[in-house]
């Protein structure tokens, strides 16, 4: 049966990485998809006037699986926040129900001198975030700036919130993720000061309780983030909330070389699912042909093996990308010289050697 695919290049680099990662999806997945294209971010407010267009999310919720470049450019920075391309991609998240954010962070040997980190703590590290996506203090209501009164100062307020049922939903797709690894998950909250994270922690004890096969273990976000910096192949599976798997996947990014090396995948009940690389739309950069597509490629995988059920060519990708970068290749991000599309080239001759 044929499976709908729709891609959104977005903004900068993210046109340039969702033409490779493409290529690469095609080539492996054959006749069995048909891809359409959508608008997100600038590229549809200069269209359209607004960062999600109503037929881009209505065409999302049809597709089997969508695949995001990039949103995001400095000269959108002016407009309200509302209006803004970083709140298309909130938007798609909450239009499409994903709530589960599934962020591997895999240091590859031959990129072990590229981290922040000393080769020997990094080389092999191989940590999945899965970071609460549509609820927590970027949602929670109320929120705002205050006008002054009486000649007073402005107060700024944002509400975090947890229902029991969003804590236990991402929270199982986090033990089922960590049986098919290393059978550990380590939850991260601020419990002892929070009490959205003292519900956090009793919830997840709870879940784990279905899951006797996982080992469960708890840490404060400040302790994990040390942890992250001088010891993170402890970790197997880091299950958090929003705000805090923002900040920790993208600590752990710094430990693979490259933020360019680090795709995602963005899961909701249905199994539907939204997949795009970690690294922004880089402004700087866009139409210069330099960006790295390892991240884009490897989101590509992720769609496969999520969301069009297809683990033989998801391998089959992710051990391209292997091949690749053993055999020498880099991008710029990782002291090299190849261009995006020479990179994906070299993915697609290693897919199919």
């Amino acid at each position: 049966m044929t499976k709908q695919v729709l891609i959104l290049p977005g903004d900068g680099v993210g046109a340039e990485v969702s033409a490779e990662a493409e290529r690469v999806l095609r080539a492996a997945a054959g006749d069995g998809l048909e891809i359409s294209r959508g608008l997100i971010g600038g590229a549809a407010i200069d269209s359209c006037g607004e960062p999600l267009p109503a037929e881009t999310l209505s065409a999302a919720k049809k597709a089997d699986a969508v695949f995001l470049g990039a949103v995001g450019a400095p000269q959108y920075d002016s407009l309200p926040a509302a209006k803004r391309p970083e709140r298309g991609l909130l938007s798609l998240r909450a239009g499409m129900g994903v709530f589960a954010n599934l962020r591997p962070a895999r240091c590859y040997p031959q990129l072990a001198g590229a981290s922040s980190l000393r080769a020997e703590l990094v080389s092999g590290l191989d940590i999945l975030i899965v970071r609460e996506l549509t609820g927590g203090i970027y949602f929670g209501e109320p929120r705002g700036i205050a006008a002054r009164k009486n000649g007073g100062e402005r107060r700024a307020f944002n509400t975090m919130e947890y229902r029991e049922s969003e804590i236990e939903r991402v929270a199982r797709a986090a033990f089922f993720a960590a049986r098919g690894r290393g059978g550990r998950v380590c939850s991260v909250d601020k419990a002892n000061v929070l009490e959205v994270s003292a519900l956090w922690r009793e919830v997840v004890g709870l879940v784990g309780g279905d899951f006797p096969d996982v080992a469960l273990s708890h840490l404060y976000v400040d302790n994990a983030a040390m942890q992250l910096a001088t010891a993170p192949k402890q970790f197997d599976v880091i299950l958090t909330g929003n705000l805090f798997g923002d900040i920790l996947s993208d600590a752990a990014a710094a430990l693979t070389g490259s933020i360019g090396m680090l795709p995602s995948a963005s899961l909701g009940e249905s199994g539907r699912g939204l997949f795009e690389p970690v690294h922004g739309s880089a402004p700087d950069i866009a139409g210069k042909n330099i960006a790295n597509p390892f991240a884009a490629i490897l989101s590509a995988a992720m769609t496969l093996r999520h969301s069009l059920k297809d683990e033989k060519n998801a391998a089959r990708i992710e051990d391209a990308v292997e091949k690749t970068i053993a055999g020498g290749l880099r991008t710029a991000d990782l002291g090299g010289g190849a261009s995006c599309s020479q990179a994906g080239d070299a993915v697609l001759e290693n897919l199919n050697p």
